[in-house]
C-alpha cells in the first residue's frame, strides 16, 4: 500500500473514529453508516483526482461537488433533478431540513430521536470535518493540524452531551489521531530511501530494520509517547484540583467530595434539562413503583431542592454531605402535633434512566437501597458517589405524609432566624414590578399561609396564566418578569416565579425538582414517566416544614391543605402508621398477567414495560444476539493471547518431526530449529543481528543472554551444525537440534526474571514477524495486481492505437 493511500485511509478511520462520540446523542444511530458511506466517497474522489493529477484546490473542488451530489441523493432526491443534481428546489428543501434539524436538537432531550434534520446535520457535520481532515492530511501533507476538526468534531459531541462523552469515545478519538499521524510519519520515512522505508517494509530477515534495529527507533518513538500522551490526557485531569473528574468525570455539573463522613455537593442545576423532558416525543418510564398509600396524589418523587436564587438563576447550595444513615433524622420544623402518615413505597428504576439524584417521597425516613449513595441533610437528598447512578437501581423508601390543617399552617410561627436568613434572600436586582405584583395579589392576607395560598391560586387559577412547555426557559430575575407580563410559560416558571415572590414577603421558599406521582397501571404498580418531570415550590411553616404548594395550572394536584378558605379544625395526635391491603409491597413491581396483548397496545400497560427484569414482557432474548455477542466477547478476550498462541504454533512446526528424511529435508530443519533459537533470544530481550555468521551469534547470544553451562554448550553445539549445514561439501546433519532448543530455552527462562519470563511467554517479541508476513502478503497481492492491471491497461492501449484494417 502506497504511502498516500495510507493517509487517505487513516484520515477516514480517524473521522469516523471521532464521530463516535456522537453515537449515544441519537437513537437509532445509523446516521453513522450513512456518513461512512460519503466519507468513503470523499475519500475514492480524492484518490483519483490526486492520481490524475489534478491541482489541490480543484481536488478539494472535486471532493466538494461529490459531497453535494450524495447529500442530495440521500436528503433531496425527490426535489433534485434526476434524484442526484440539486437545483433550488432541493437546496430549500435541504434548508428546511436543517432549520428542522435545529429545533429538534433543541427541543429534545438526549438520546434524541433520529428526525430526518438531525440525520442531515450529523451526516453533513461529520462529512464536513472529514474533508477538512482529508484535504489537510492527504492532499496537503499536513497531518497534525487536521487534529484540529477531529478536536472540534469531539468537542461538539461532549458539549451536546454535557461533558458527558465518556473516556472510551475520547480514547478512540485520540487514537483515530494517532494512527493518522503515524501513518503521516511512516510515509515521510519512506521518502528517505530504502535505509528508513524499504526495509521496513519489507522486513527482510538479514536487514538491520528487520531485525528490530536502530532504524525502528523513529516509529516505535512516536508509538510511545502517543500512547504516554493519551494516557497523561486523561489521568492528569484527575490528579488536578477543581476539574471534577477531568474525562472520568459524569459531566452533570453535579459531583462529591470525598469518600469519608465529609464532603460536600456542588451546585447543579436541572431545570434546563426539564423542559427537554417535558419535550419528548414518547413518555418513556423512567421507574416503577408499588406503595401501601391509598392516595398516591400527593407522592411527588423529588430529586432535588434549589434554595440559591442569585438573580441568574436557582440553584443547589454547595452544602456537606454524609454517609446514608440508618434512619434519617426528624424533618426540620414538623411538631408532633401534626398529623402525618408512614408510607412506604418499592422502586425499580429503568437501565435507561440515569440520574445522580434519587428520586423519593418527601420527606423520607429510611432509605434501603445498594451502591455508592451520600445523604445531603439540610435537602434530604441522596445524592450518587464515584458515577453512581440510578440505572436500573432497585430501592424502598418509607416516608412520611404530613397532612396538617389549614388552621395549623396559618397559626405556624417564625421561621429560626437562620432559616429565615438564608431562605427569604432574594437579589438586589429582582425588578420592582414582581415585588409589587406579591403585595398585590397577597392584599388582605392575614398570615403567611393565606399569601401562600393567595399565590398559587393566583398563578394556577385567577390570574389567567396558560401552560406552554414551548415557552424560551430561563431562571433569572427578567424571566420572571416576563412570565409575568406574558402569562405563559411551564412549570420552571411557576415554581421559581412564586417561590421568588414567597420570599419578598418574608416566607422562606426553595424550589424542588423531581416528578410527579405518576400514572397507576392495572397490576396496581404505579409508572413514572418522563413527561412526568416537574418543579414545585416549597414554602417553609414553623410546626409543619417544608410544605408543597402547586402554583402551575393543569399539572399535578393541589395539597389538601391549601383548599380550605378559612382555617379551622382542631390539631390531631400523632399519626400512626396506615396499614392497607397492600401494607407489605413486594421487593419490585411484576407484569400483571392481567395484561393482554389488546391492552398493551393500548398503552393500558404502562408507557414502557423494559424496567428490569420484572417488566419484561416474556419474549425471551434473541438467540442470534447473544451468539453473536459471545463471539465478539470470545475474540476481544483472544486477541491479547495471539502473539503467544502464533509463538506457540511456530516453535511447534520448526521443533516437531520432519516430512523428509533426505539431505535437503534435514538442511531445512536444521535452519529452522537455528532460527528458533534466535526467535527465543529474542523473546528473552537478545535481538537477532543476521549479519553475523552463526559462530559469532552464538558467542552474542551466550554472552548477552548470560547463559552457562549446558545451555551454553548447545548454543555452540547447534551453531557448528548450522555451519556444517551452510559450508561443508558434504554436509552430515547434527541429531537432536530439537533437544538441544529446549535446553536453551530452559536456560534463558532460569536466567530470566520474573518479567521477562512474563514477557517472554504472552508477548514474545519475535512474534513480530507474524505482522512482516502478513505485511510481506498484502506486498505481494498489491504488485500481482499492479502488474496485471499495467498489462491490461498496455494491451487496451495497444487495441486503442491499432486501426480499423489492423483489428480486422
Amino acid at each position: 500500500m502506497s504511502g498516500r493511500a495510507r493517509l487517505t485511509l487513516a484520515s477516514w478511520g480517524a473521522t469516523l473514529m471521532a464521530a463516535g462520540a456522537l453515537l449515544p446523542l441519537v437513537k437509532p444511530a445509523t446516521w453513522i453508516f450513512t456518513a461512512a458511506f460519503v466519507l468513503a466517497l470523499v475519500s475514492g474522489v480524492g484518490t483519483l483526482a490526486r492520481r490524475v493529477p489534478l491541482a489541490r484546490p480543484l481536488t478539494l473542488l472535486a471532493q466538494v461537488a461529490a459531497v453535494l451530489l450524495a447529500l442530495t441523493l440521500f436528503f433531496a432526491r425527490e426535489q433534485a433533478i434526476l434524484w442526484l443534481i440539486p437545483g433550488p428546489e432541493a437546496l430549500t428543501h435541504s434548508a428546511d431540513l436543517f432549520r428542522a434539524g435545529a429545533e429538534d436538537v433543541g427541543r429534545y432531550a438526549i438520546p434524541a430521536p433520529d428526525t430526518e434534520g438531525i440525520r442531515l446535520m450529523l451526516v453533513g457535520g461529520v462529512v464536513a470535518i472529514g474533508l477538512l481532515v482529508d484535504a489537510l492530511a492527504v492532499t496537503f501533507r499536513r497531518a497534525a493540524p487536521a487534529g484540529l476538526p477531529l478536536l472540534a468534531l469531539y468537542s461538539v459531541a461532549a458539549g451536546l452531551s454535557g461533558g458527558g462523552a465518556g473516556w472510551l469515545w475520547f480514547l478512540l478519538a485520540a487514537s483515530g489521531y494517532l494512527l493518522l499521524l503515524l501513518a503521516e510519519g511512516r510515509d515521510r520515512l519512506s521518502q528517505w530511501g530504502r535505509v528508513f522505508g524499504g526495509a521496513q517494509r519489507s522486513g527482510r530477515p538479514g536487514s538491520t530494520v528487520a531485525s528490530g534495529g536502530p532504524a525502528f527507533a523513529p516509529a516505535r518513538t512516536g508509538r510511545r509517547i502517543g500512547a504516554v500522551a493519551m494516557g497523561v490526557a486523561m489521568v492528569v485531569p484527575l490528579a488536578l484540583p477543581g476539574l471534577s473528574g477531568g474525562l472520568f468525570g459524569g459531566g452533570s455539573g453535579e459531583g462529591t467530595g470525598g469518600r469519608g463522613p465529609g464532603g460536600t455537593i456542588t451546585a447543579v442545576n436541572p431545570l434546563v434539562s426539564l423542559q427537554d423532558n417535558l419535550r419528548q416525543p414518547d413518555d418513556r418510564e423512567v421507574l416503577r413503583y408499588r406503595t401501601n398509600a391509598r392516595d398516591t396524589s400527593n407522592l411527588y418523587l423529588r430529586l432535588v431542592a434549589l434554595d440559591q436564587f442569585d438573580g441568574a438563576s436557582w440553584k443547589s447550595s454547595v452544602r456537606p454531605i454524609e454517609d446514608v444513615p440508618k434512619q434519617l433524622p426528624w424533618p426540620e420544623g414538623l411538631g408532633q402535633d401534626v398529623k402525618v402518615t408512614e408510607v412506604t413505597s418499592n422502586f425499580v428504576a429503568s437501565e435507561a434512566y440515569e440520574q445522580r439524584w434519587l428520586p423519593m417521597p418527601y420527606p423520607a425516613g429510611r432509605v434501603d437501597i445498594d451502591g455508592k449513595w451520600r445523604y445531603e441533610p439540610a435537602g434530604r437528598m441522596l445524592v450518587g458517589d464515584d458515577k453512581q447512578t440510578t440505572s436500573g437501581v432497585r430501592y424502598q423508601v418509607s416516608s412520611l405524609d404530613v397532612l396538617p390543617t389549614a388552621g395549623q399552617l396559618a397559626a405556624a410561627g417564625q421561621a429560626p432566624a437562620k432559616l429565615r436568613a438564608e431562605y427569604t434572600k432574594v437579589p438586589a436586582s429582582l425588578p420592582a414590578d414582581v415585588r409589587e405584583a406579591a403585595r398585590e395579589v397577597t392584599k388582605g392576607a392575614r398570615n403567611d399561609y393565606e399569601r401562600a395560598v393567595k399565590l398559587q391560586d393566583w398563578f394556577a387559577k385567577d390570574g389567567g396564566f396558560r401552560y406552554d412547555v414551548e415557552v424560551t426557559s430561563g431562571t433569572g430575575v427578567q424571566a420572571i418578569s416576563r412570565f409575568l407580563k406574558d402569562k405563559e410559560g411551564f412549570c420552571v416558571h411557576f415554581s421559581f416565579s412564586m417561590a421568588a415572590m414567597a420570599r419578598s414577603l418574608g416566607i422562606p421558599a426553595r424550589v424542588a425538582v423531581g416528578f410527579m406521582p405518576g400514572t397507576t397501571q392495572t397490576d396496581g404498580s404505579v409508572s413514572v414517566g418522563i413527561r412526568d418531570a416537574h418543579a414545585w415550590p416549597e414554602l417553609y411553616f414553623d410546626g409543619a416544614g417544608w410544605m408543597r404548594f402547586e402554583p402551575t395550572p393543569s399539572r399535578g394536584s393541589t395539597p389538601v391543605y391549601t383548599w380550605q378558605d378559612k382555617p379551622s379544625g382542631e390539631a390531631t395526635g400523632p399519626a400512626q402508621p396506615q396499614q392497607s391491603a397492600s401494607a407489605q409491597p413486594s421487593a419490585a413491581p411484576s407484569a400483571s398477567e392481567s395484561c393482554t396483548p389488546q391492552m398493551r397496545r393500548l398503552g393500558d400497560c404502562g408507557p414502557d414495560t423494559a424496567v428490569g427484569g420484572d417488566f419484561s414482557d416474556g419474549s425471551g432474548v434473541d438467540p442470534l444476539k447473544v451468539a453473536l455477542i459471545s463471539l465478539g466477547a470470545l475474540v476481544v478476550l483472544a486477541l491479547p493471547f495471539v502473539p503467544m498462541l502464533w509463538r506457540t504454533r511456530v516453535r511447534a512446526r520448526r521443533l516437531g518431526p520432519g516430512g523428509g528424511r533426505g539431505p535437503e529435508d534435514l538442511a531445512a530443519r536444521t535452519l529452522a530449529v537455528w532460527q528458533e533459537i534466535t526467535d527465543t533470544a529474542w523473546d528473552y530481550g537478545v535481538e537477532p543481528d543476521e549479519s553475523m555468521t552463526p559462530r559469532k551469534t552464538a558467542a552474542r547470544i551466550v554472552r548477552l543472554g548470560e547463559l552457562t553451562g549446558e545451555p551454553a554448550d548447545a548454543v555452540h553445539r547447534t551453531a557448528r551444525a548450522v555451519e556444517e549445514v551452510l559450508y561443508a561439501p558434504r554436509p552430515v546433519p547434527a541429531a537432536g537440534l530439537a533437544e538441544e532448543a529446549a535446553r536453551i530455552r530452559a536456560g534463558f527462562h532460569a536466567s530470566a526474571d520474573r518479567t521477562a519470563r512474563l514477557r517472554a511467554r504472552f508477548a514474545p517479541r519475535s512474534a513480530v514477524r507474524l505482522r512482516w508476513e502478513a505485511s510481506a502478503r498484502w506486498s505481494s497481492v498489491a504488485t500481482a495486481w499492479s502488474l496485471r492491471r499495467h498489462a491490461l491497461l498496455t494491451r487496451g492501449a495497444s487495441l486503442f492505437r491499432r486501426t480499423p484494417r489492423e483489428a480486422g
